[in-house]
């Protein structure tokens, strides 16, 4: 099986690469910024020639869609850029290619009213962000029903290769004996980037369609789990202050109460997420 991957350059992008390594796949690396020091396709999905180009090369019989403008207070800042690319480079794919597409979703198409959610409960986006992932679902859902949506929320890794990494932030403030201030009242399930690759791994190796929830075990607010981070890692967590939404001031409208629920791809898979404790565990392995 033939697998091309777009934004494989980001966080999850890496470490569905390490997670694909055990399965006889032929992979396909694509993104649109890529270093001179590796090798992969550049591929912008704003560009529907560039895409038929690529496709028409390559003939992958699946693609996993990691593209996307995630700066949630940019897409707020520039909603027409956002719009291009999470709305408009998914119609792209999709006019493109008849194969079967994964698509990385988002928590941020619930108002985060009542969560933690399941897949039926009702999306009501509060940000540009969450509508532009919304609207990306319903067009990949409506292109083939056989195509997979992969909710994650709060994805995060240590890793060198992003800006975008919660994880990241914490350790480098601590190390450098820096203030943070973190919100306690946005309340997700964090979930490791190796944990999302794997299920994204086993869906493709058993056909799933559909639209899941994937998220680990731990529901906490933010604060919590730089909190747990400090702990772990023997961190002073008295540099950790909470902060409410409010005082922050972001840009964007958040969900406040949010996270997903994973019930519906547990029993079908048979799978258990880890929790925060063993994730950060597992990273240590790869920092120490």
């Amino acid at each position: 099986m033939k697998i091309l991957i777009t934004g494989s350059y980001g966080q999850l992008g890496r470490s569905l690469l390490e997670s694909f390594k055990i399965y006889n796949f032929e992979i396909i690396q694509t993104g649109r910024n890529i270093s001179i020091r590796e090798d992969g396709i550049r591929l912008d999905i704003q560009d529907s020639i560039n895409i038929k180009a690529i496709l028409d090369l390559h003939t992958p019989d699946i693609i996993i869609n990691l593209a996307a403008m995630t700066n949630v207070d940019m897409c707020e800042k520039q909603p027409f850029l956002a719009k291009e690319v999470n709305i408009g480079g998914v119609i792209n794919i999709c006019d493109n290619f008849k194969g079967k597409i994964l698509h990385l979703s988002t928590d941020y198409v619930f108002d985060g009213k009542n969560g933690p959610y399941t897949e039926t409960d009702k999306v009501a986006p509060v940000s540009i962000y969450g509508q532009t992932k919304l609207a990306a679902e319903q067009i990949i859902m409506n292109h083939n029903p056989d195509n997979l949506i992969i909710r994650g929320n709060v994805l995060y890794d240590y890793t060198l290769y992003t800006k975008a990494s919660f994880l990241n932030w914490v350790l480098d403030s601590l190390k450098n004996n820096r203030t943070i201030r973190v919100v306690d009242d946005q309340f997700n399930n964090p979930t490791w980037t190796k944990s999302m690759a794997d299920i994204i791994c086993l869906c493709v190796k058993n056909d799933i369609s559909g639209i899941y929830h994937w998220g680990d075990a731990d529901f906490v607010s933010r604060y919590e789990f730089a909190q747990i981070i400090a702990k772990k890692y023997d961190f002073d967590n008295s540099l950790i202050n909470p902060v409410s939404t409010n005082e922050l001031s972001q840009i964007a409208p958040r969900p406040l109460k949010s996270g997903l629920i994973s019930d519906k791809i547990i029993n079908i898979l048979d799978v258990i997420p880890p929790s925060i404790e063993d994730c950060l565990s597992g990273i240590s392995k790869k920092i120490e």
